[in-house]
C-alpha cells in the first residue's frame, strides 16, 4: 500500500480523535456557558452545521486546487476555531464558543474527504483497501480520543481549556503530516472533458444506491449512538457505563476497516452493503433485549459494524458513477445528502428517544435500516428489464 494512503490514515485517526474529544466536552461546556439548559447542546449542533456548509464547497475547492491544499486549507480552519473556542472559554462567551465550534465543524468536513483521496492515490485495484486503510485510523482514535478527554480536562485552571489546546494540537500535527504528503494535483484526479448534467448523474443506479446506503448507515447510526447515552442514564447507568459502551461502538466502527476493503474486493461492494443492513437490523433487534450494561454493549457493537459494512463499500461503489471531470460535484452532491442527515439525526435523537423510548426508537428504524437493500433489488430489477429488452426480437 503506498505511503499517501498511510499517512491520511494517521490524519484520520487525528480527525476522529478530535471528534470524540468534542463529543465528550461540547455538550457539558454548553451547560456551563448557555443562559439555558436548552441550549446546552447548541454547540454541538453548530458543529454539524459547520460540517453541513463545507461539504459542498470542501469537493469544490478541492477540484479546484487539488486535496493537498484543500485539506490544508480545512485544518487551518479547524485549528483556528480552537483559538476562537479557547478564548471563548476564558471570556466565558457562549455565542463565541459556538462560533468556534462552528470553524471546527468546516475543517472536519474537509477531512471527511480523506477516503476520497485515497482512491485517488492508490492503484485501482487496491482501491476498496485504502479506503479501509484510512478509515481504520479510527481504531486509534477510539482509544486515544477518551483518553485525551480525560487529561486534557484539568490541565488548565479555566476547566476545558486544556481540551481545546490539545485539540490545537491534533490539527498542528495533521498540517505537519500534509506538508509532505504527496498528493495527485487537480490536474490528475480533476481531468477536462465533458460534464453530463447533475440530474443524469444523480439518477444512475449506481449513485442512487451509494447514496442511500451511505446515508442510511450513517443515520441510523447517528441516531441510535447519539440517544444511547440519554436511554443509559435513564437506566441508571453511571458516566464510565457510557463511556465504555461509546468505546467499544467506536472500536466497532473502525476496527474491521482492516479486513472491510479485502471482503469487499472479493464479495462486492453490493453484497457487503446488504450484509451491513443485516447488521444494523440486528443492532436494532438487540436493543429490544433488555436494558442492562450487556444489551447497550451488544446492540452498540453491532451498529458500529453495520456502519462500517455500509459506509466503507457505498464510498467504492460511488466513485463508479461518475467521470474524472464530474468528480468534484458528484462528490460534493453525495457529502451534502449524507451529512445534512446525520445533522438532522443528531437534532432529532433527543426528541425520540424521550417521546418513544430506546427500545421504540430502535424498532421504528429496522424499516429504514432496509431500504438500501431495496435499492440493491431495484437495480438488479432494472438491469434485468434492460438486458431483456436489448435482445432481438425473433
Amino acid at each position: 500500500m503506498p505511503l499517501t494512503v498511510t499517512l491520511l490514515s494517521l490524519c484520520q485517526a487525528l480527525l476522529v480523535s478530535g471528534n470524540i474529544l468534542l463529543i465528550a466536552v461540547s455538550p457539558l461546556i454548553g451547560a456551563s456557558l448557555a443562559p439555558s439548559p436548552y441550549w446546552s447542546t447548541a454547540p454541538v449542533a453548530t458543529q454539524w452545521l459547520g460540517l453541513m456548509c463545507a461539504t459542498i464547497p470542501a469537493s469544490l475547492i478541492m477540484g479546484r486546487l487539488g486535496r493537498k491544499r484543500g485539506f490544508l486549507l480545512g485544518n487551518g480552519i479547524g485549528l483556528i476555531g480552537t483559538m476562537v473556542a479557547a478564548q471563548a472559554l476564558l471570556a466565558e462567551h457562549f455565542g463565541l464558543f459556538m462560533v468556534g465550534t462552528w470553524l471546527i465543524g468546516i475543517g472536519i468536513g474537509f477531512g471527511q474527504l480523506y477516503r476520497f483521496a485515497a482512491v485517488e492515490a492508490a492503484p485501482p485495484a487496491l482501491r476498496d483497501r485504502a479506503i479501509g486503510l484510512v478509515m481504520g485510523g479510527g481504531v486509534l482514535a477510539a482509544f486515544f480520543g477518551p483518553w485525551l478527554a480525560r487529561i486534557s480536562r484539568e490541565i488548565a485552571e479555566v476547566a476545558f481549556l486544556g481540551s481545546f489546546m490539545g485539540l490545537g494540537v491534533l490539527y498542528a500535527l495533521a498540517l505537519l503530516i500534509l506538508c509532505i504528503i504527496r498528493l495527485p494535483s487537480a490536474e490528475e484526479t480533476h481531468t477536462d472533458g465533458v460534464s453530463r448534467p447533475m440530474g443524469e448523474i444523480m439518477r444512475q443506479p449506481s449513485f442512487i444506491v451509494a447514496v442511500c446506503a451511505a446515508l442510511v448507515g450513517y443515520g441510523v447510526m447517528n441516531l441510535a449512538m447519539t440517544a444511547t447515552p440519554l436511554a443509559m442514564a435513564g437506566a441508571g447507568h453511571a458516566f464510565d457505563h457510557v463511556s465504555m459502551t461509546i468505546q467499544w461502538h467506536v472500536v466497532a466502527m473502525f476496527l474491521p476497516s482492516f479486513l472491510t476493503g479485502h471482503l469487499t474486493a472479493r464479495w462486492g461492494q453490493r453484497r457487503m452493503i446488504v450484509a451491513g443492513c443485516l447488521l444494523l437490523v440486528a443492532s436494532l433487534l438487540a436493543a429490544q433485549w433488555q436494558m442492562s450494561l450487556a444489551g447497550f454493549n451488544v446492540a452498540l457493537i453491532l451498529l458500529g459494524l453495520g456502519w462500517n459494512f455500509t459506509f466503507l463499500p457505498a464510498t467504492g461503489l460511488l466513485t463508479e458513477s461518475y467521470r474524472p471531470v464530474e468528480k468534484a460535484r458528484t462528490q460534493a452532491a453525495n457529502e451534502f445528502l449524507v451529512f445534512s442527515t446525520v445533522a438532522i439525526t443528531a437534532f432529532l435523537a433527543g426528541p425520540l428517544v424521550s417521546g418513544l423510548g430506546w427500545a421504540s426508537l430502535n424498532l421504528s428504524l429496522i424499516p429504514v435500516a432496509l431500504l438500501p437493500i431495496l435499492a440493491i433489488a431495484w437495480q438488479r430489477y432494472r438491469q434485468q428489464d434492460d438486458s431483456l429488452g436489448a435482445q432481438p426480437r425473433p
